[in-house]
Order: C-alpha cells, then structure tokens, then sequence
C-alpha cells in the first residue's frame, strides 16, 4: 500500500513536506494509542483469567454432596446438573485458554511491535532534525555572506562617490586624487569578492535546500509514515488475531452449551417419580375400611372386657390409664434391644429392607469374588516357590494365605445369611400392613387395629440364618435397671418358677404391672429377639405397655412355665384397652 502510494504520488514527503513537527506528534501519539490498545488486551486478558477463577468457585460451591445413596438413585434433574456444572468448568478453562493466548500471542506482539516503532520513530526524527539543522547551518552561512556582500557593496559605493568628489575638487593635489581612486578600487574589489562569495552560498544553499526538501527530509517523512503504517496494520492484525483467539475456542465452547442442552434433554420427570417410589416405598398396604361397631347390639367381648376392667378397679389410676413416667424413661432403654440392630435391615420397611438386602448381597458376592481372586494368586504363587526355592520361601505366603482363606470363609457365611434374610423378605406371601394404620378411638376405647402386618422380627432364624426355639422370657429374666422392664416376673407370687398353679397376683405385682387391655394375635410370632416371647394365632395376652413409636407392644400371657412378660410386633395384635 505504501509503495502504491508512493507510486500515485500521495506520500507524506510530498506532501507534508513542510509539517515536520506535526508529523513528529502524530507519530508519538499513534504509538501510544496503539500502547493503549495493548493494555486493553492485558487487561482484558485478566478479566478471562478472573471470569474462569469466578467459574470454577461457582462450580465448586454448587457441586452437590456426594453421598452413597444418593449415588445409588440418583435424579436425572440432579445427575443433568452435575454434567452442567462439568460443561461450564469447561468453559472455565477455556477462558483460561482465551486468557493465556491473549497474552502470548496479541499482547506480546503489541508491545514489541510498539517498541521496534519507537525506535524507528527516533532514529527518523533524528535523522531529520540533523538535516534540519545541515539546512539551518548553511542558510544562516548565506545570510552571513549575503551581509558582508551588502557591507562592502555600501563601502565600495562610498569609495567611488569619494573618489568621484575629490576629482571634481580642484584644491586637492593629485596625489590625494590618486588616494581616493585606489581606495575606491579596493572598495570594488572587496565588493565583487562579497559578492562573489554571496553567490556561491546562495547557490550552496539552494542546492541544499532543494535536497532537503525535496530528496532528504521527503525520505524522514516517508519513514514516518511507513512506520505509521506499520503501527496501524499491527493494529488490524492483532485485533483479528484476538478474534481468532476466541474463534479457536468457539468450537469447545459450542460442544459445551451443546453438552448443558444434552443434559438438560436427559432430565426425565416421570423416571424421576419413580425413583421417589423406589427411595420411599415401605411395601405397606393401605388399611382397610374402619368396621361400623353398632352399640345397641351386644359386644361378645364385652363379658370378658368388663370382667378383666373390674378386676383391675382398685388399681393405681395412673397404671390403668397408661405407662407412668418412670416406666417411660425406662421404656427409652429398651429401644435399642429391637431398633439397634440394623445390620438385617429390619427396622427398614420391606420394601426397603429387600433393596437393602439385595445391595448388600451384590456388595457380599463382590467380596468374595475379589478375596477369591487373591487367594488363587497366593496359591499360584505358594506353588511357584514350592516348586523352584529359588523364587522364594513358600512360608512367606503361607500366612497371607490363611488369613485370605479366613477372610473368604467369614465372607462366604455373610453372605449365606444375607441370602438367606434376603430369601425370607421375598417370600413373605402375606400383605403388609403400616404399623401405624387403622388406630381409632371407638366406644370412648383406643382401638388398634393391625391386620396383616409385618415385623421384621418375623423370621425364626439368627443372624447366620440358623433356627433357635423360642426363647419365651428372655427380657424377663434380667431384673436390671439398665433393661428398662423393671423386676421381671416369670410365675406368680407363691407358685414356684415355671408352676403351672394359677394362683391371683399379689396387690404389689398389679399395682407395678397392672394391664391396659387385653390384645389378640393375629399371627403366629417366633421370639427371636432379645425381650419378645412367642404367641400363637388367636392368643389373648394382656397388655401391660403400649406401643411407645417403635412397633412394639408389651404383653403378658400364662403358660406351662407360668407368667410371662415380653414384647410382640404391634401390627401382629389386634389390641383393646380399657376406658
């Protein structure tokens, strides 16, 4: 483009040839302002590098916490959200990548680019103010000769009008004549060598001059405005340069919204539903209709009811009405006899227990495959040394051995009983009922009706899936505080353990354990747990201690050993208490 325009004429040389101070300003100020856009970019170029270190915070303070069973059912809304929080950390690095090639390749550029123009700009100016001054020096040589020539050109006209003036005088002598005419020869001759030296500066000068402004300074300014030139191309290419630092990244960051779209496509509310059914499903049914009781026909139950609540009149008040305040703070002792066993997953409800189960045994199998595959390795490796001492000393692995062999055979037996826990949960043909359904209050009674329901205390088989008699007594037969039962009673005052005499109770032993109501079984029980003894379907108990929010209800009954006391499920009794 300059060489065109040098071509058509339209240079600064030619045409500023007389703006050199101009031009010097405009050059200093095109680089600074081309400095200026250099500082953008540094600049902006921060911004990137604060926008990705704000971006990748953001997303670390939104990640959701990781939990297991959150990654076992995990919502497509929340799993859409952990794959747009990975796309925009994407984002965030490549904003670092938009930062450090701004850097490396705009700015870096600017400011070398902005220092070779300096130093070009210096090296012209000088060059120019030196032939600036080159033409100063002569001209003033010039005005110095130009007022010698007029100096002795006025000397010389004097002479002669001197000389003119004493030829005319006819008082003066010769002689004196002959003084004024050499004098005004002199004068000549000092004149036409003034001027002969005018002319030869003025020549000098012309011929200077016109080398300066027309070939010199011309090629100053044409460097000017190459270099001008120069600074506004740089100007162009860096800017497209920076364009195309954000092209290159465009791509990836085009695959990253397309990502956040993607994830927000996979978001399936219906699938998600079914997760909620998954996580919280207790495999309960709903209850069933509440029966109308009509109170102008006769309660066969009434008879025995009635004969039971008179039986009991004379009782302590607060005994018949329900658990006292220390029998409460006992109660919370015994909690942990049936809740804080968990490792059988049974105070889950089945629905529930069965995926705990299931997982569990997917976990237990996982074992042992694993510790299989290590014991085999230790065996290979047992016979290697066994075979070549040289390898090594077969002792060395023979304890490593037995210990995985231990490992695998604890593992093995685990996993038998958690088969065997899961086998039972799904054979349970009969329908679940909540524990908590179809209470009413009927007839000025609390009734609790539990038909169908469920323990998880159902199964008659210990933790290794081995069967175990009733234990009918259990809790009873500790009378320490810690129990939270109080002194257990095994037989009635004055029979004799395990008699079969029914003798009626001692005022102290009713007045301690008076009973509530009376229940019946609904279900046959296993006592299979610390505290609970076993009941057959349809046996009346007494109630001595209702159910306190853990599905447990404390009964009484008399067999062949005599009084015994425990605790039953709940929703295994059909229980009526007195008013």
């Amino acid at each position: 483009m300059a060489a065109q325009e040098i071509e058509n004429g339209t240079t600064w040389g030619k045409e500023l040839w007389d703006q050199f101070d101009n031009l010097a300003t405009h050059t200093q100020k095109g680089i600074d302002f081309f400095e200026r856009f250099g500082n953008f970019i540094r600049d902006r170029s921060a911004i990137e590098v604060e926008y990705a270190l704000k971006l990748r915070r953001l997303v670390k303070n939104y990640q959701p916490k990781k939990s297991k069973e959150d990654e076992e059912n995990e919502f497509s809304s929340l799993i859409a959200f952990k794959n747009v929080l990975k796309e925009v950390a994407d984002l965030a690095g490549q904003r670092e990548v938009v930062a450090e090639n701004l850097q490396n390749q705009v700015l870096q550029g600017i400011m070398l680019l902005a220092k070779i123009l300096r130093e070009e700009r210096k090296k012209a100016l000088n060059q120019g103010a030196g032939l600036t001054q080159s033409l100063h020096t002569q001209i003033g040589t010039l005005d110095r000769a130009k007022r010698s020539y007029e100096k002795a050109f006025r000397e010389a006209e004097k002479a002669i009008e001197s000389y003119h003036k004493a030829d005319a005088d006819f008082h003066l002598s010769r002689a004196d004549v002959e003084k004024q005419r050499v004098n005004m020869n002199i004068r000549n001759s000092q004149s036409e060598d003034a001027k002969s030296e005018y002319a030869n500066q003025l020549q000098i000068t012309n011929k200077q001059q016109q080398q300066h402004y027309q070939i010199a300074l011309p090629e100053v300014f044409n460097k000017l405005q190459e270099l001008d030139e120069k600074r506004t191309r740089g100007m162009k290419e860096f800017i497209k340069r920076a364009a195309d630092v954000e092209y290159e990244v465009s791509p990836i960051i085009a695959r990253c919204l397309e990502g956040m779209v993607k994830a927000a496509d996979s978001i399936n509310e219906k699938d998600d539903s079914m997760i909620v059914i998954e996580k919280y499903q207790s495999g309960f049914q709903p209850p069933g209709d509440i029966p109308f009781e009509d109170l102008s026909k006769p309660d066969p139950d009434a008879a025995n009811n009635s004969q039971t609540h008179n039986s009991s009149t004379g009782l302590n008040h607060m005994t018949g009405k329900g658990t006292t305040k220390d029998k409460l703070k006992k109660r919370v002792g015994i909690f942990g006899i049936f809740t804080g066993n968990k490792e059988d997953f049974s105070d889950l409800p089945p629905t529930q227990r069965r995926k705990k189960l299931t997982a569990k045994v997917q976990e237990l199998q996982q074992k042992v495959a694993q510790e299989q595959a290590a014991s085999d390795g230790l065996m290979k490796m047992k016979g290697v040394y066994e075979a070549n001492s040289m390898l090594g000393d077969p002792r060395t692995v023979e304890e490593q051995l037995n210990e995985s062999v231990n490992r695998l055979d604890r593992l093995r037996h685990e996993l038998l009983r958690y088969q065997k826990l899961l086998e039972q949960a799904n054979n349970q043909t009969f329908i679940q009922h909540s524990p908590q359904s179809n209470r009413v209050i009927q007839n000025g009674q609390r009734s609790s009706r539990h038909s169908n329901g469920s323990s998880n205390h159902e199964n008659s088989h210990d933790d290794n899936g081995e069967d175990h008699p009733d234990d009918a007594g259990s809790l009873s037969s500790s009378a320490s505080p810690e129990s939270g039962l109080g002194t257990s009673h095994t037989s009635l005052p004055g029979s004799g353990q395990g008699s079969t005499n029914e003798q009626p109770m001692n005022e102290e032993y009713y007045e301690a354990d008076a009973p509530l109501g009376t229940c019946r079984a609904l279900y046959p029980f296993d006592a299979t747990s610390e505290g609970s003894i076993p009941m057959s379907e349809g046996e009346e108990l007494q109630v001595i201690e209702v159910d306190q929010g853990d599905g447990w209800t404390r009964v009484r009954r008399f067999s062949s050993k005599g009084w015994e006391e425990g605790f039953v499920p709940t929703s295994y009794i059909e229980c009526t208490l007195y008013a």
